[in-house]
């Protein structure tokens, strides 16, 4: 299986010229590794399996963990009110929002980036430079006192707005930035060795650029379409082989007790028809099982997949670093696997 596997990808790259890295495995063995594209275009540097890649919002789970982490330390509890753990004033957001809201977007709460109103992510950064954007605080603009969207726990309406609130949180109950917390809790745990949320003016090596395609075949990197220091809501940086290396830690119970790996991964919410939302994952059924627990995350020149397939004891990482691609290379390994 695993030549026809690494042929199929190949012959999938080429129809969509994806750029990234892929990995596939079964219980520690590798079921397909594959690089394409480059790392750095004006320097022809590839994409190896040990390039690191911004996953946007595919790190959302990161802060799931910490936040179940300090509940089971008796920190917080999931039905903490917002305004019992955060010193931080929302004039207009109701008194009711718990964290359970929050991690499983259903508190209400406007977004910084509302795609009711906005269609390109680009457009954040006219009143605010996206280089001012480098701590968590730097978002409060955007949402602080902006009006409640429906009443808590009504329904499900994604929200990265959400994540910035339980990354303020954590940090201030831990007293630690956020990301030296999930640095030291979340990665250091899982032996993460070459993962962090690093700023993109000062990447470290192995980093791959982010390029935003034209449709005449030109392209920019996305060093202005993007907020320059990753957050609670996504801009992380990983690996392919530490992506799993998380799935591992995750589901071995290294990262939070059993009782509380059952409570992140619980199917909390529905989005629709076989699709639900656990604590900072996708859940996605088939026929009554849990076929995967999955990550995604979207920015311009980021597009990255990550799953868990529970009943086939697989894990799989797919990172872009263009805007668009990771979903079909899931999709097709999901073909040839399942």
């Amino acid at each position: 299986m695993g030549n026809g596997l690494l042929e199929h990808i190949e012959h999938i790259q080429k129809e969509i010229g994806f750029s990234g890295s892929v990995l596939v495995k079964r219980k520690g063995k590798v079921l397909a590794q594959n690089n394409f594209g480059y790392a750095n275009r004006a320097d022809k540097i590839e994409n190896e399996t040990i390039t690191r890649y911004g996953i946007a919002s595919g790190c959302k789970i990161f802060t799931a963990v910490a936040i179940s982490q300090l509940v089971e330390e008796g920190e917080l509890s999931f039905d903490t009110k917002l305004k019992e753990c955060l010193d931080i004033s929302f004039p207009s957001f109701d008194e009711n929002i718990t964290i359970h809201h929050l991690l499983t977007h259903t508190s209400g709460i406007p977004d910084y980036f509302d795609e009711e109103i906005m269609d390109d992510f680009e457009e954040l950064w006219i009143e605010k430079p996206m280089y001012h954007i480098r701590r968590l605080h730097d978002f409060l603009p955007l949402f602080q006192h902006a009006q409640m969207k429906f009443n808590p726990g009504e329904k499900f309406l994604y929200n990265n707005a959400g994540f910035i609130v339980l990354g303020l949180i954590i940090e201030q109950v831990s007293g630690l930035e956020f990301k030296d917390y999930v640095q030291q809790h979340v990665f250091e745990k899982a032996e993460m060795k070459d993962s962090g949320y690093f700023a993109l003016d000062s990447l470290p090596g192995k980093t791959a650029t982010g390029y935003i395609e034209h449709e005449d075949g030109s392209w920019k990197t996305n060093m202005y379409s993007i907020p320059i220091q990753g957050g609670s809501d996504g801009g992380a940086f990983v690996t392919v082989e530490d992506m799993l290396k998380f799935w591992d830690a995750l589901m071995n119970n290294v990262l939070l007790s059993e009782s509380l790996t059952k409570t992140l991964l619980t199917p909390h919410v529905q989005e629709e028809a076989d699709d639900f939302y656990g604590y900072g994952v996708w859940i996605k059924k088939k026929e009554d099982t849990i076929f995967k627990y999955h990550l995604m995350g979207y920015d311009p020149g980021v597009c990255f997949h990550s799953a868990h397939y529970p009943q086939m004891d697989i894990h799989l990482a797919v990172c872009g670093n263009i805007s668009s691609g990771a979903y079909k290379i899931m999709n097709e390994i999901e073909k040839r696997l399942s």
